[in-house]
């Protein structure tokens, strides 16, 4: 007999559910604490004021469902999306009424309510029964529990499982089942006010929809999928009648474990002897049913595919970040605990950023050249991009396999987001190098400098004493930065920009205020992963702060975008399950930097990128490209951050954990070159890219002054003139010279340079001693002649070679024969007076 087929009792039953609360509320109170009574002793006048006191309705809310997040295919929203992962706080999908096979069904009623459609949500017969056997065994809760008493329990239990904290829940889950007669009095009134507010069937469906099924499984449409990889509308009947087996004793009895088998076919067994002795099957299909054992052929389990563990092989690390930020989904809810009880309540659509024609490009080259399990050193790699204008994260890759189970998934995997903050699943960060540089280059050009203002270059001890830092100072103690290569003694901003030279923005830095640089970098997104704040010791400068690559990239992405900063975001829109749109991660946009700073800045970067240390990056594919590497002290960690009009890419390669040197590793410091280059190009070839605008003249002079020509001038003179102008003034030496001595004789930095005040100009004094050495070789003079001439202008070291003249046929001139016609120095050199000189003789015949 079929469930939907309700008996004729049942209308009697309806009437007299109609009664009232209070009449049946004494049956209930006399039936039910008879057992009480005789075992406790306690009053039975207090148990009507129990009744009576307790609530009359309970409400069957929506239950937890799963959320599925998506990735569009490209980077048009037309092309369709792709799904990526399905995460849920419970394992269900709601079913229909439709949705649900007859057979479970008639096996849920066979099972647990025989006279579901016959009572009002408490059955005084069962009730009557139990009592019975209650007053013989001292138990005051066993039996007597109706299919709608349980769907109250349930409906306690799951509100439990949305609690913050597992104490919490533990607690409300024990008070759920705790077995006492108030428990008891108050499923059976709230059972009554269920079946006043909803129809059977839908009791029935709540019931199937919320039962639990083992483990994180909840629901007969998720329990069907799991155990029998088939949906709820296509069970047997002996998967029917083992799948509401299970929902009694759920640890017992599930089909998780071959262990719970023979439990699980038990109560199988006698659902279906109760379905057939219900008339809901035949003696032949009860018969088939009953043959089949409960093993490893009957049970066909289909792992449910939660979690990011369980998402797509190329977006797991980014469903992480997603589910890391559900505190920042303001569209889910006021609240940060509103928004967590959305998102474990769930049914929802989540439409997120990610690029996948791009991100398979991304996560194929970093697997391609960082390996995952490489055990010389601790390495790592990543690889993400975000749009300019809105800080949409469209790549996000990275080296190891995602696995966050609590064992591990061994070498090569890791649950921790390299490419994030740390609070978002992400690591600490990591040292940038010398791509902070741009903070340093940013701030020069806001405090009015230019690109081709020359700073001293040079390889030098500094006082770090002599740094300005409004933050914190107190900085002291010498400190010499070293350069990669040979760098010139001065250079433009421009140039120390290419080519990356660190002595020259240590004398930037030297002329800012370093806490003005953090302040800049902060302007547009800059922070350490760890959440500290960021340093401005001087060594700051060269990239000693710990930051995560989404960080760099959003950075860089500022400058490219005019200098206005887009916060990134994973997340474009959520659809509920009722079919409502809601916004994603809200688009916080901000003017970080003044739009000609940043033209200028990029102008530069640009540069790195077609002339400098960039170039193995460049895709060279007609885009325009701004960027900068980086490469920390022992090659610890090396990047290449760079961004066109339209999209910002970070790409990281170094050491998680230690300091292997990625020098020593083969091909180390191209690696990052080999990551960015392609996925540019890929990136490219989806977005395009237009030009950069050009800087404004004032950035490139800025408040340079051209270095005037002070040799020959007195040190006294020199030092006023050049100190006057803003410029430092240091004596480094003395040098041979024409000049009087104590005069200026040379200048570290050419005359004519556009020199940033501040900088310190070296100059060498002349010791006076050098003359002009007369020219005696084309005077015609004998050795002996010109000895003479060179003797009388005080140099006495004179010495004689031979150059035997050729024969007449051949050019030779005899009329030459025993004159001077070379001298070593030449006539007009400046020398000292001891100085060797030697005249060379023709002659006929030199031997």
């Amino acid at each position: 007999m079929s469930a939907q087929n309700q008996k004729a009792s049942g209308i009697i039953g309806a009437l007299a559910g109609m009664v009232g609360l209070s009449a049946l509320a004494g049956v209930l109170v006399t039936v039910m604490v008879t057992p009480a009574l005789a075992v406790t002793g306690m009053a039975a006048s207090n148990t009507i004021g129990i009744f009576e006191g307790l609530p009359e309705y309970i409400r069957i809310d929506e239950q937890a469902q799963r959320n599925t997040l998506w990735a569009q295919r490209t980077s048009n929203p037309e092309d369709g999306y792709t799904r990526i992962a399905t995460v849920y706080y419970q394992n269900r999908e709601e079913a229909g009424w439709e949705d649900v096979s007859q057979y479970i069904k008639d096996a849920v009623l066979a099972g647990e309510d025989r006279r579901f459609y016959e009572h009002n949500g408490v059955d005084v017969q069962s009730i009557v029964r139990a009592a019975i056997g209650n007053v013989a065994s001292g138990d005051i809760e066993s039996g007597a529990s109706t299919l709608t008493m349980q769907l109250v329990k349930n409906l306690f239990i799951n509100e439990a499982l949305q609690l913050e904290t597992e104490e919490e829940q533990l607690e409300a889950i024990r008070a759920a089942q705790e077995t006492s007669l108030e428990r008891k009095l108050k499923e059976a009134k709230l059972a009554i006010g269920l079946e006043k507010q909803y129809t059977k069937n839908e009791i029935l469906l709540s019931y199937l929809n919320i039962a639990g099924f083992g483990g994180n499984t909840y629901g007969i449409e998720a329990a069907a999928q799991e155990y029998f990889g088939v949906p709820a509308s296509d069970v047997t009947i002996a998967q029917a009648a083992s799948l509401i087996a299970i929902v009694q004793q759920p640890g017992a009895r599930s089909l998780k474990s071959p262990e719970n088998f023979p439990a699980n076919q038990a109560r199988r067994d006698f659902i279906l002897d109760a379905m057939l002795d219900e008339g809901y099957i035949t003696a032949t299909e009860h018969r088939e049913a009953i043959e089949q054992p409960v093993d490893e052929e009957f049970v066909n389990p289909s792992p449910p595919s939660n979690g990011c563990m369980a998402g797509h092989r190329y977006a797991k690390f980014f469903c992480d970040f997603v589910v890391e930020n559900v505190d920042n989904f303001e569209s889910l809810g006021a609240t940060v605990e509103e928004r967590r009880n959305a998102w474990r309540l769930g049914g929802l659509d989540v439409y997120t950023s990610l690029n996948m024609s791009l991100q398979k490009v991304a996560q194929d080259e970093v697997w391609n050249y960082v390996p995952r399990k490489e055990t010389a050193l601790e390495l790592g790699g990543t690889a993400v991009s975000v749009e300019t204008d809105t800080g949409r994260i469209i790549t996000m890759a990275q080296n190891k396999v995602f696995d966050n189970t609590l064992e591990g998934g061994g070498l090569g995997t890791t649950a921790v987001n390299f490419n994030t903050d740390q609070p978002y699943g992400g690591s600490g960060g990591f040292q940038t190098g010398s791509t902070y540089k741009v903070f340093a280059l940013l701030e020069w050009l806001k405090q009015g400098h230019g690109l081709n203002e020359y700073v001293d270059s040079s390889v030098r001890t500094f006082n770090q004493a002599s740094f300005t830092d409004t933050c914190q100072g107190g900085w002291g103690g010498p400190w010499t930065p070293k350069n990669d290569a040979p760098a010139a003694p001065a250079m433009s901003a421009y140039r120390a920009t290419t080519d990356s030279v660190n002595t020259a923005f240590v004398a930037i830095a030297q002329q800012l205020d370093l806490c003005g640089i953090r302040q800049t970098a902060e302007s547009i997104g800059v922070h350490r992963a760890d959440g500290a704040p960021l340093e401005t010791n001087p060594s700051s400068v060269l990239g000693t702060n710990n930051i995560a690559p989404m960080t760099m990239a959003a950075a860089f992405a500022a400058i490219a975008n005019d200098g206005r900063y887009c916060e990134p975001v994973a997340v474009d829109r959520f659809v509920t399950r009722d079919g409502e749109e809601l916004p994603g991660q809200a688009r916080e946009c901000r003017q970080g930097i003044d739009p000609e700073v940043a033209a200028a800045a990029a102008y530069a970067m640009q540069g790195v990128m077609t002339g400098g240390t960039g170039v193995a990056s460049n895709p060279r594919d007609g885009v325009p490209i701004i960027g900068k590497t980086g490469t920390t002290d022992r090659s610890k960690q090396t990047w290449v951050v760079g961004s066109t009009r339209e999209v910002a890419t970070a790409v990281w390669v170094g050491n998680i954990l230690g300091d292997f040197p990625m020098r020593n590793y083969p091909s180390g410091g191209s690696l990052r070159h080999l990551i960015f280059k392609p996925l540019m190009t890929a990136v490219n070839g989806q977005y395009g890219g237009g030009g950069f605008p050009d800087p404004p003249g004032r950035l490139l002079t800025g408040s340079g002054v051209e270095l005037p020509d002070v040799r020959g001038e007195t040190e006294e003179n020199a030092r006023a003139l050049l100190e006057g102008l803003g410029f430092g003034f240091e004596v480094s030496g003395r040098v041979d010279s024409d000049l009087e001595e104590g005069r200026v004789a040379s200048m570290s930095i050419a005359p004519g340079t556009l020199l940033a005040r501040g900088v310190i100009v070296k100059v060498e004094t002349s010791r006076g001693n050098l003359i002009e050495l007369p020219d005696v070789a084309s005077s015609g003079y004998t050795f002996e002649e010109a000895r003479d001439v060179l003797v009388a202008a005080g140099f006495t070291n004179v010495s004689e070679s031979c150059a035997e003249i050729p024969p007449v046929e051949e050019g030779g001139d005899p009329l030459l024969d025993g004159l001077v016609t070379a001298q070593n120095p030449s006539g007009g050199s400046k020398v000292k007076y001891e100085k060797s000189i030697t005249l060379t003789v023709a002659r006929l015949d030199c031997s």
